[in-house]
């Protein structure tokens, strides 16, 4: 919980004299191949700051990267502003060396806005740091659900509907004039809220400037990459073809060895057994065929998106059925607060019952801050030290006594030298403000409270009462939910 806060950075010369997030002058929405609007803001440059805070400090616990920190470029999950659910991506700091060329990359892809892609928000150039923000998905991968599932195996509908969406998506890329593709697998789709499927946009830049294309098993890559090593709209499909293997088998098969189980017309050993009985003979075949297709050889003679989308709309099942039911999952905002067990800070915070809050942050004191007293002990012989003890202790004096403006300037006197940190110190400003109908700063407070220490359910139950007294019901019980979610798992022992 001692970890130190940084200053906010600056801002990038690239943005002229355009300060925080930028708008650009793109559409929030447009209509997509499937007929429908999609409504997304629109692209932005976003600060490095706002990216840390939303990320609360790229804590480890945020990760979501398949290899975890080890991964090249990790990705964290984050919301902004206690709000939108985002993705992040951290390029490792010799990605992109040319800031413009990764911007006007990134600007390109964030042009693309479709329900069938978990698309592009924006990104940061900062100095030598580069990241991109998507829209986060938050039912796991294909990669999950295929090789790792844990209660049961995806339905044949539901493995019909991936595969037809995926090629939606890649149809709709290639209309804008995006049909390169990097290093597509299981790992690439992505569940969204309503556990429909979504091709992560990150695919379509590479991930670097001068990186490979594929970083998965050298089986898996097409056979001109292996030559070239160049990528092509045809070396897609390749990859979309161990889709559809992966699809129909439940496993990731080198497409050599499947291709001469399909030669030896070995159909049984390509299947998935947890499929038997869901599909017929001439539904197998066929994905088979398709998958044959794509995995020719010759580029050439491998279909285009567009008439795979042709050849697997008529395989689909069930099309009625969302696909939340076909994944047995819960419909997003189906589970409500009220179903869960709040503690008595979750309960007040939930009513906004200021004074009640207030008792309780009073009676807990600063048993939370971890290491930070040991700290303090350590540095007090320093003047500098003793000053900001002493506004710690006329803070602490202040909010006891409920003289709330008093509490905000002594414990701003506290953070604003910025030698020692401490969430407790955020929270009891937080609560300050909220005494004084100031939410904004409030919010502000409980976000830095996450950075210092990302799991305590304490600054989520705090995120939540300031979004209320903002008029954001929803997104106070999603921050409700997951200080619960973090109070249950640390009870548990997890």
């Amino acid at each position: 919980m001692g970890a130190r806060v940084s200053k906010a950075t600056s801002c990038c010369c690239l943005r002229g004299q355009l300060h925080g997030s930028t708008r650009l002058d793109d559409p929030g929405s447009e209509e997509d191949e499937q007929g429908e609007a999609y409504e997304l803001p629109a692209f932005q440059e976003y600060t490095f700051e706002q990216l840390r805070l939303a990320t609360a400090g790229f804590a480890v616990e945020n990760i979501v990267s398949e290899h975890g920190e080890k991964a090249p470029n990790v990705v964290y999950k984050g919301k902004l502003d206690a709000q939108r659910r985002i993705a992040v991506k951290r390029f490792n700091r010799s990605a992109w060396p040319d800031p413009r060329q990764f911007l006007e990359e990134a600007k390109s892809v964030g042009q693309l806005r479709s329900k069938r892609l978990a698309n592009l928000l924006g990104c940061c150039c900062e100095g030598d740091e580069r990241l991109l923000v998507a829209e986060y998905m938050p039912n796991d991968t294909l990669a999950k659900h295929l090789f790792h599932w844990e209660t049961q195996a995806m339905k044949w509908p539901m493995r019909l509907r991936v595969v037809l969406y995926l090629a939606e998506a890649l149809e709709y890329c290639t209309s804008k004039g995006r049909a390169l593709y990097h290093d597509l697998n299981a790992y690439r789709v992505l569940f969204d809220d309503d556990c429909n499927p979504r091709l992560s946009c990150f695919g379509l830049m590479k991930n670097s400037r001068d990186g490979k294309s594929y970083s998965t098993n050298l089986a898996f890559t097409p056979p001109e990459y292996m030559r070239t090593g160049r990528i092509t709209p045809e070396s897609v499909i390749y990859s979309f073809g161990t889709l559809l293997l992966d699809v129909l088998s439940g496993k990731h098969i080198p497409p050599s060895h499947a291709l001469d189980l399909i030669r030896d017309r070995n159909f049984s050993m390509l299947t998935d057994s947890c499929l038997e009985g869901q599909f017929s003979n001439e539904e197998g075949t066929e994905l088979v065929r398709l998958a044959s297709r794509c995995l020719h050889y010759e580029p050439r003679e491998r279909p285009n998106v567009r008439s795979m989308v042709q050849a697997l709309a008529p395989l689909q099942k069930d099309v009625e059925t969302p696909s939340y039911e076909l994944m047995d999952m819960p419909q997003a905002g189906a589970s409500s607060v009220q179903s869960l067990p709040l503690s008595p800070l979750a309960d007040a915070c939930s009513r906004k019952d200021l004074t009640a809050i207030h008792e309780i942050l009073e009676k807990t004191g600063y048993k939370d801050d971890e290491g930070t007293a040991n700290e303090l002990s350590f540095q007090m012989w320093t003047n500098q030290m003793q000053d900001t003890l002493t506004s710690k202790k006329k803070g602490d004096s202040a909010f006891r006594q409920k003289d709330f403006t008093t509490a905000i300037d002594c414990y701003s006197q506290f953070i604003e030298v910025g030698t020692m940190v401490s969430p407790t110190i955020y929270a009891r400003r937080c609560l300050s403000y909220l005494m004084n109908d100031m939410a904004e700063q409030a919010l502000n407070d409980a976000m830095q409270a996450l950075v210092i220490s990302p799991t305590w359910p304490t600054a989520f139950y705090l995120q939540a009462a300031a979004l209320l007294s903002l008029d954001m019901e929803n997104e106070a019980q999603d921050a409700l939910k997951d200080g619960c979610a973090q109070e249950t798992s640390s009870s548990s022992g997890r």
